[in-house]
């Protein structure tokens, strides 16, 4: 599913925020030589931000952003049901692999200026 635009067919500020996140994210990920493989890879089931190579582990990788840790910050907002649709969003890219890696998911957390990059974030 597209995210929705502003009627001027533009990105909301939101959503330009949320891809600065992302871009963020993906420089750092790059930095510490990841290898990107797809970036925002829609499907029925839901959205991966972006989709990359470390050693022989595919990662889907979610981005979230907070202006501020309130509230439990970035990491708290990826809720059960957000992890399903990862999940399903992941099987369904895994759908063009014969023989599919291994693979893991991991969160990009931005809060204000702070970013964290946490492992594993779902066990299956």
């Amino acid at each position: 599913m597209a995210p929705s635009r502003a009627p001027s067919g533009r990105r909301t500020a939101q959503q330009q925020l949320g891809q600065q996140g992302e871009d963020r994210a993906l420089a750092y990920l790059l930095a510490q030589g990841l290898v990107l493989v797809e970036r925002n890879f829609r499907c029925k089931a839901g959205e991966i931000d972006l989709v990359m190579r470390h050693g022989a582990h595919l990662v889907f990788v979610e981005v979230r952003r907070r202006a501020a840790s309130g509230f439990g910050g970035a990491a708290a907002s990826v809720t059960h049901a957000k992890q399903r649709r990862l999940v399903h969003a992941a099987q369904c890219y895994l759908l063009r692999h014969r023989a599919p890696p291994p693979c893991r998911f991991d969160l990009v957390a931005l809060d204000g200026d702070q970013l964290e990059w946490l492992r594993n974030i779902i066990t299956l």
